[in-house]
């Protein structure tokens, strides 16, 4: 079982070396100003791709750019549109205004995230930050880019973490916002297993209406990214600072699984893509194994019906 596992890509796993050109195709992303995000669209652009980058501040976005332009020429087609994943209102309006720049969307990766915020935050819409933003904000963009992404025949990308299957392993309906016993820990655990949740509810839901969209979720592994910088309290900070120089892979192959699923012919479904070396934080990228609550349908039927509530989203799928 585990050879059939990791050997879809042979001994070395998938590498950018596998794309062809991407002339002509249009990717969306999430959180892409720096880290595995900045990455993929690096990667992308340099196959001749559209980006559009999916960002909440405008002046990392533009140095960003910048960069990208610097390193690959000034001829590649990047732009940005600014989103806050935590507020709704923002995800609809940045939908919009995607909807009427794009024609056609060939994947969007949802890789924007946060992780170990240290203390509750509670976001505008009512939502505890990390769940708000991994789970409920791309949810709604999910919905609002869904028709457009069928049209395209396109992809929908979900980027994951290992502690989808870490923490409580299910979603706390009870207490969505650990109001009663909060940790750092527990509740970005239930927001990536809900992001992973969804990602595989909706590749069940778009095989039954029949749709054009194909859903894949993947993992970064442990990266060298800035993804705690802001939201981890000193403790964690300090000490992935010391772990990353010794488990970590850089930003650039943390990007390789989720610039695979968005590229890549041939992936199943059901499958979670990611590096296979050290329990799945480094190495060649190829199918993990995949921890069965991800798959339960039960719950995650439940979390679809309290996302399109919570989203106030009217999505018929």
């Amino acid at each position: 079982m585990t050879n059939m596992l990791t050997k879809q890509f042979g001994k070395k796993g998938w590498t950018p070396e596998r794309i062809g050109s991407l002339k002509g195709k249009t990717y969306v992303i999430t959180g892409a100003n720096s880290g595995a995000g900045f990455e993929a669209s690096r990667i992308l652009l340099s196959k001749g791709a559209k980006v559009v980058m999916m960002n909440r501040n405008p002046d990392k976005s533009a140095t960003a750019i910048e960069a990208l332009k610097l390193s690959l020429g000034q001829h590649i087609d990047v732009s940005f549109i600014q989103v806050d994943l935590g507020e709704l209102g923002s995800v609809r309006t940045a939908a919009n205004e995607l909807l009427n720049l794009t024609p056609s969307i060939d994947a969007l990766i949802c890789n924007g995230a946060i992780a170990q915020v240290a203390k509750q935050q509670i976001t505008v819409d009512g939502f505890e930050s990390q769940l708000g933003v991994n789970h409920f904000g791309h949810f709604l963009l999910c919905g609002l880019l869904f028709d457009r992404i069928n049209e395209s025949k396109g992809r929908i990308v979900m980027v994951g973490s290992n502690a989808y299957k870490m923490g409580l392993k299910r979603i706390k309906f009870e207490d969505l916002n650990f109001d009663n016993k909060y940790t750092a820990w527990d509740s970005y655990a239930q927001s990536k297993l809900a992001q992973m949740m969804f990602g595989y509810e909706l590749q069940r839901r778009i095989k039954a209406a029949g749709k054009n969209v194909e859903v894949q979720v993947c993992h970064p592994g442990a990266s060298r990214t800035n993804l705690l910088k802001d939201t981890a309290s000193t403790f964690n900070k300090i000490l992935w600072a010391v772990m990353s120089r010794v488990i970590a892979q850089s930003a650039e192959k943390g990007a390789w699984p989720e610039v695979m699923c968005a590229t890549e012919q041939g992936l199943q479904s059901a499958a979670l893509y990611g590096p296979t070396k050290r329990a799945n934080t480094v190495g060649p990228v190829d199918q993990n194994k995949l921890d069965s609550i991800a798959l339960n349908q039960d719950m995650a039927a439940k979390l679809w019906t309290l996302s399109l509530d919570k989203t106030s989203l009217n999505w018929l799928l």
